[in-house]
C-alpha cells in the first residue's frame, strides 16, 4: 500500500467513514438476528427440524467467517475500498435470490451466498481501524462499530419478527439490499490506496480452512465419526500446508503468540454464549410462553439497545483506562446473564429480557475490548491476518454455539422444554468459567512483559 496511506492517523474523512460504517455494520448484523427470529416460522412452512434449521445460522457463520479472514488477508494486497466493493455486490445479489427463494436450497443458498459478501464489512472496518486510526481513539472507534452491531441485534429481532408476521420470512433479505445503496459514498470517501505487490492468493488454505470448520459442525449435527476424521484430516494437512506456501492463507508466526491465542479463545467462549442465546431464546418464547415472532423481537430489543448505548461510554472507558478492566466486565456481565437464564428462562418472558439485557451489554463489552487489545499486542504486519483470523474464530463460536445448541435439543427431545434450555445454559456457564481462567492468565502474562519492558 502508499507508504503515506498507511501512516496512523491519516484517514482524511475519519468520523464520516466510521459512522457510514457503523451503518453497514448494523445492516450485516440486523441481517443475521433477524433470521433468528424467523427460525420458527421457516421450520413450519419448509417442514424441517431444528437441527436442520440451524444450518440456516451455522451455514451463514461458517462461510462469513472464511469470507471475512478471505477478506482481511486480501487487504495487504488490494485496495479496501475496491475489496468492499465486491462484498456488497455479492450481498445484494444474494438478498434478490432469498427473496425468490421457496425452498430450503434455495434459501440456504441465498444466506451462504449473503455471508460470501456480509464478510467483508465487519473484517476490513477492523483492518482500517487498526491501519489508520491511532490507538488514542481506537477505542472509541472500535465501540461506534460494536455499538452498532449491538443495535442491530436489537433492531433485527423487531424489524424481522415484524416482517415476518405480516410478509413473510423472504422479505426479510430486501432489508440487506439497502447495502447496495452506500457503495458510492463509501468509494468517495475511503482512501485512495494502490496494490504495490501481486499475490497468489493461497486457495488450498482457505478451503482446508473451510473444510475443517464444515466438517466438524457435521459432525455435531450428525454425530457421524467420518465427519470429525475428516475435520482433523484437513486440520492437518492445513499445518503441513501453511509451512510450506510463501504466502499463506493463515500465518503460522500468528498461531505461535500465545497472548493472541488466549485472546481468540476468550472471544470463542462469548459467541458461542451469545449466539446460543440467540438461537435458543425465540425457541423458549415460542414454545413455552406461545410468543409469535414480532412479540418475540419485542423482548429481544431493549438488551440490545441498551448495549448499544453503553457501548458509547464504554470506548471513552477504554481510551482513558485500558482495556482490561472492560474485559473484566464483560466476562462478569455474561455470566451473571447466563445464570438468570438458566434460573429464570421457564418463569416469565420479563426474565429472559431483563437476563438479555446484562448479556448483549457484556457481550459488547469483551468483543470490542478484546478486538482492540488485539490489535494493540499484534505486529503491524500482522494485523490484516491477526482480525482476520479474530473474525474467524468468533463467528466459528457463533457456528459452533447454534449447531451445539440444536444438536443438544434434539438429543434432550424427551425431557420438557424446561429442563432442555436449563441444561444448555449450565452448559454455557462452565465454559464461561474456562474463559475467566484464560483471562486471569492472560492477565497475569501481560504484567510480566510490562515489567520486563519497564526493566529493560
Amino acid at each position: 500500500m502508499n507508504t503515506a496511506a498507511m501512516k496512523e492517523g491519516s484517514l482524511v474523512h475519519e468520523n464520516k467513514i466510521i459512522f457510514l460504517w457503523s451503518m453497514t455494520v448494523l445492516l450485516v448484523v440486523m441481517n443475521t438476528t433477524m433470521f433468528n427470529v424467523a427460525l420458527p416460522s421457516v421450520l413450519q412452512d419448509l417442514s424441517l427440524t431444528s437441527s436442520t434449521t440451524s444450518w440456516v445460522v451455522s451455514g451463514y457463520s461458517i462461510v462469513f467467517a472464511i469470507s471475512t479472514l478471505t477478506y482481511s488477508r486480501l487487504s495487504d494486497f488490494i485496495p479496501i475500498s475496491r475489496l468492499l466493493l465486491l462484498g456488497l455486490i455479492l450481498l445484494g445479489i444474494a438478498s434478490f435470490i432469498g427473496w425468490m427463494a421457496n425452498t430450503f436450497v434455495e434459501l440456504l443458498l441465498a444466506r451462504l451466498l449473503q455471508a460470501a459478501g456480509a464478510g467483508s464489512v465487519p473484517g476490513l472496518a477492523m483492518v482500517l481501524a487498526s491501519r489508520y486510526i491511532p490507538l488514542s481513539r481506537r477505542g472509541k472507534a472500535m465501540s461506534l462499530i460494536s455499538s452498532a452491531a449491538s443495535l442491530g441485534f436489537g433492531l433485527g429481532p423487531v424489524v424481522g419478527g415484524a416482517i415476518t408476521q405480516a410478509l413473510g420470512w423472504n422479505y426479510l433479505f430486501v432489508v440487506t439490499s439497502f447495502t447496495v445503496l452506500l457503495l458510492p459514498v463509501f468509494y468517495k470517501l475511503l482512501p485512495k490506496e494502490s496494490a504495490t505487490q501481486k499475490i497468489k492468493f493461497d486457495y488450498i488454505g482457505a478451503l482446508l480452512t473451510a473444510a475443517i470448520v464444515t466438517f466438524f459442525l457435521l459432525f455435531l449435527s450428525t454425530l457421524s465419526f467420518y465427519f470429525l476424521i475428516a475435520s482433523v484430516v484437513s486440520l492437518l494437512l492445513l499445518w503441513k500446508h501453511i509451512h510450506k506456501v510463501s504466502v499463506p492463507f493463515i500465518q503460522p508466526i500468528i498461531l505461535q503468540n500465545r497472548a493472541y491465542i488466549k485472546l481468540l479463545f476468550i472471544s470463542f467462549i462469548a459467541f458461542i454464549t451469545h449466539f446460543s442465546t440467540l438461537f435458543m431464546m425465540p425457541f423458549i418464547l415460542a414454545n413455552i410462553f406461545n410468543k409469535e415472532a414480532a412479540a418475540i423481537g419485542l423482548m429481544i430489543f431493549p438488551g440490545a439497545m441498551l448495549s448499544a448505548v453503553a457501548a458509547q461510554f464504554i470506548g471513552r472507558v477504554i481510551d482513558r483506562f485500558g482495556n482490561i478492566p472492560i474485559m473484566m466486565l464483560g466476562q462478569a456481565l455474561l455470566i451473571i446473564s447466563t445464570s438468570l437464564l438458566a434460573l429464570f428462562s421457564s418463569v416469565s418472558p420479563y426474565w429472559i429480557m431483563f437476563a438479555y439485557a446484562f448479556m448483549s451489554t457484556g457481550f459488547s463489552a469483551l468483543t470490542s475490548s478484546i478486538a482492540n487489545e488485539a490489535t494493540r499486542i499484534l505486529p503491524d504486519a500482522q494485523i490484516g491476518t491477526g482480525m482476520g483470523m479474530y473474525q474467524l474464530v468468533q463467528f466459528f463460536g457463533g457456528a459452533f454455539g447454534v449447531a451445539l445448541s440444536g444438536m443438544l435439543i434434539l438429543w434432550q427431545s424427551n425431557l420438557a422444554y424446561e429442563a432442555i434450555y436449563r441444561n444448555i445454559f449450565i452448559g454455557i456457564i462452565g465454559s464461561l468459567l474456562i474463559s475467566v481462567i484464560l483471562f486471569i492468565r492472560y492477565r497475569k502474562n501481560q504484567r510480566i512483559v510490562l515489567k520486563h519492558q519497564n526493566v529493560s
